[in-house]
């Protein structure tokens, strides 16, 4: 199984996205749409989300209900991404120990977590006069 998008920018650093059905856009600017790292942590909190429930349900918070999360990306001098810090709430009444434990299950299984790792690169291949 594989995943595919097909991104288009014909000008400038604004750049549909189309996905499946869907099409998203993101400006490398941040001025007409949100920016490549507003984007990559919206992909990895809306991924955490359903790692906390199916995290909570395997370590016996079945129900977390609502759930927020206050993501700060931290850049560098070269507005580049040094780190990511969440800040979770939930509306269930879950204690300090399992809660941990529920922190360290979802980072186990969000996949965009397990994307952000050093080995992975895209392979690329480059044609020129394709239009």
């Amino acid at each position: 199984m594989a995943k595919q998008v097909t991104t288009v920018s014909d000008e400038g650093y604004s750049a549909t996205n189309e996905i499946r059905d869907f099409e998203t856009t993101i400006d490398a600017n941040g001025e007409a749409a949100p920016d490549t790292l507003e984007t990559l942590l919206a992909a990895y909190g809306s991924c955490y989300v359903p790692a906390l429930r199916v995290g909570g349900q395997q370590r016996g918070a079945d129900d977390l209900g609502r759930i927020e999360i206050d993501i700060d990306g931290d850049l560098n001098d070269d507005d580049k991404l040094e780190s990511i810090s969440f800040d979770i709430r939930v509306a269930a009444d879950v204690d300090d120990d399992t809660g941990e434990e529920i922190l360290e299950r979802a980072f186990e299984l969000c996949k965009v977590h397990d994307a952000l790792k050093d080995g992975l690169h895209a392979e690329t291949s480059f044609k020129g006069d394709a239009f």
